[in-house]
């Protein structure tokens, strides 16, 4: 009864319109509505032999019979259709556009159908997936102290997952990565046991082996009970359980507590000198470091068939893997254990602590550089370093954290995430602020400088992005273009035909070439229109940035004109008025966010299945002034983060077991 009536509530929160509580349309009624809107809208380019963005729309409506259980098989392909016909992106330029009227009826009916195949109660399946390298680093310097460089360490892994690290089907385990597991404990634990601060923090009562107690353990062993403990096992317990605990992110079974203590028993036993209980201990948490509890985020499966709430301490790990990459602290362990985090009261106490924390930087990095796409930014340089020099390690370094301390104002500082489009501050240190032109920032730390009437403000005007999103040489007002429709407005291009060609040879080789004009030329083939209409005037209006994101005002003795038209009409001149433009497309701004980092927290890619979460993520954006804290709490609190299904990893537990 509780699930039916959120279902309900959700309903009508997400899609805010009134309708009858059956719906009694028919294929007929609806295929009746639709039919004329696409026919005069859409089939033109959308059919079986002209699939404009490899798309027929004319297929789904081939006959009445089972006309909606097609739409509903397409839903997350109608789902974007809909997008762009709300946006005012299709019909595109030079096609009869619809009316208003034509679009509230064209979306209201697309959506009927969709509604009636959603569910509030499908969580999605999230397979046990291996930490990444990221979450490898973070995890092992909250546990042991050492700072364990991964990514140079391990192999990579493979590509994947909408961009970001953290999916199941990339983080698989081949016998390389495993052999490369035991040398890092092995590196970890000797860095740790050399180090007396960190020792200490390990074995906080270091354990002496003297004579008398030398004594009093063979006198045990010879004449007391098997069940009777002896110290040094106490001691050892002290130190194993706690560190296991937390690197497996739970308590640990009767069976393991035992497996771990037999072992250091055993090493303790077979090693001389006054170190043999530091030895023992390092021995080990080492077997702990290689265990796939600690390498796997696993969640215990019950014997059900449907969705079930994830336990306290599973709810507790997703929840410090999404805000800080890393197993929870003291205080969110205790909260699991002695209060319910399922309960929306707790569970919003908790995160506004967490995103407080340091900690939540490792958030910001993580999850900002990965969807802006500059992930690896310090370390490879893109740029032709023969015509742009400039470009120095240090350069790059800091370009790429004026992003991740943009970012982590903007999460913690400002929380409104239309600053990440624009915004009149930004982070700089006195190398880019020079690199910009902006005068009185001095010093290598960074500092938040406010913008007057600069074009530097949001994340369009920063060198890292406009660095990765140009090709060696120059600019490329399509990759920008199409970068800001993929990562800002949900909206992609289509993928280009495959006889589209290139440029012509001089763009590659002039720097002074009019970008303009060679595209221009084209784009006026029939095949590349459609395409490059939607990216390139975004493109456009930011060729005022160069290939290493310094502010121009000319290619050579030709001025930059960087006014174009969106084709949704609206007209704009320079950076400045494109993202007052891209700011107002706050619906798809706020679909991206929301998709973006759902699939981040979660991991796994949004389905169809999932519209009801994400509509209702929009909404809480569109209702909260796009307030990140609130964003971050209404996640968590959604279905698909608290809940799951059996995904089958009954095999795990023997893997574990061995």
């Amino acid at each position: 009864m509780k699930s039916s009536f959120i279902q309900i509530i959700l309903f009508f929160m997400v899609f805010n319109t009134v309708i009858a509580e059956e719906v009694k349309e028919s294929d007929v009624d609806h295929i009746e509505t639709l039919m004329p809107l696409a026919e005069k809208h859409c089939f033109s380019c959308h059919h079986d032999t002209k699939r404009s963005g490899g798309l027929s729309i004319k297929s789904y409506f081939m006959g009445i019979n089972d006309f909606e259980s097609r739409i509903v098989r397409g839903g997350k392909v109608w789902t974007n259709i809909i997008q762009t016909v709300k946006s005012g992106e299709m019909p595109p330029a030079g096609e009869p556009h619809m009316t208003h009227a034509e679009r509230e009826s064209f979306i209201n009916s697309v959506n009927a159908i969709l509604l009636k195949s959603l569910s509030s109660n499908d969580p999605g399946r999230v397979v046990i997936r291996r930490l990444s390298h990221t979450e490898y680093e973070y995890s092992i310097y909250n546990l042991v102290g050492v700072k364990f460089d991964a990514r140079s360490r391990f192999p990579s892994d493979g590509s994947g997952g909408a961009g970001f690290d953290n999916f199941p089907s990339t983080l698989f385990i081949t016998p390389l990565k495993m052999e490369r597991y035991y040398e890092a404990a092995e590196e970890i634990l000797d860095l740790a046991y050399t180090n007396p601060e960190i020792w200490k923090k390990i074995v906080p009562k270091p354990y002496r082996e003297n004579l008398f107690k030398r004594i009093y353990n063979w006198i045990v062993r010879i004449f007391a009970p098997k069940s009777y403990v002896r110290k040094h096992l106490i001691a050892a317990e002290e130190v194993i359980v706690p560190f296991t605990s937390n690197a497996f992110r739970r308590f640990l079974t009767p069976e393991e507590k035992q497996t771990y203590l037999s072992l250091f028993d055993e090493v303790y036993e077979g090693t001389k000198g006054k170190e043999k209980f530091n030895l023992a201990i390092k021995e080990t948490l080492k077997a702990v470091l290689v265990s796939p509890n600690f390498l796997y985020r696993y969640e215990e499966e019950q014997p059900v068939d449907h969705a079930y709430p994830l336990s306290n301490f599973e709810l507790a790990s997703r929840i410090s893997f999404f805000l800080w990459s890393t197993f929870p602290d003291k205080e969110l362990f205790e909260v699991a254990y002695r209060e319910d985090l399922h309960d929306p009261k707790v569970l919003k106490k908790q995160v506004q602590r967490m995103l407080k924390d340091e900690k939540a930087k490792h958030f910001s990095e993580s999850f900002a550089t990965q969807w802006f796409g500059i992930s690896r930014f310090r370390e490879e340089n893109t740029s032709d370093p023969e015509r742009y020099p400039e470009m120095t390690s240090s350069l790059r370094a800091a370009m790429y954290q004026e992003l991740v301390e943009f970012f982590h104002y903007v999460l913690t500082g400002s929380k409104n995430f239309l600053d990440l489009i624009d915004s009149d501050y930004t982070f700089l240190n006195e190398e880019l602020a020079n690199h910009y032109g902006i005068e009185g920032v001095q010093g290598s730390d960074f500092q938040k400088v406010n913008l007057y009437n600069s074009p530097r403000g949001g994340i369009l005007g920063m060198a890292s992005i406009l660095t990765s999103t140009s090709l060696p040489i120059r600019t490329s007002p399509v990759l920008r273009g199409k970068w800001v429709l993929e990562e800002i407005l949900g909206t992609p291009a289509p993928p280009p035909p495959p006889d589209v060609g290139d440029l012509p040879e001089e763009a590659a080789t002039d720097p002074n070439a009019s970008i303009r004009d060679l595209l221009t030329i084209h784009r006026s083939k029939p095949a590349c229109i459609s395409c490059h209409q939607k990216m390139d005037p975004i493109g456009f209006g930011l060729e005022n940035y160069d290939a290493i994101g310094r502010w121009r005002e000319s290619y050579g003795q030709d001025k930059i004109v960087a006014w174009d038209t969106l084709p949704s009409g609206e007209i704009f001149n320079g950076p400045s008025e494109l993202k007052k433009i891209l700011a107002n497309k706050k619906d798809l701004f706020a679909r991206t966010i929301a998709e973006k980092t759902f699939t981040y927290a979660i991991g796994r890619n949004v389905e169809f299945k999932d519209e009801l979460y994400i509509q209702a993520l929009v909404k809480n954006l569109m209702d909260n002034n796009f307030n990140t804290e609130e964003f971050i709490i209404a996640l968590v609190n959604s279905y698909p983060f608290r809940y799951k299904v059996n995904d089958g990893a009954e095999k795990f537990k023997m893997l574990a077991k061995n």
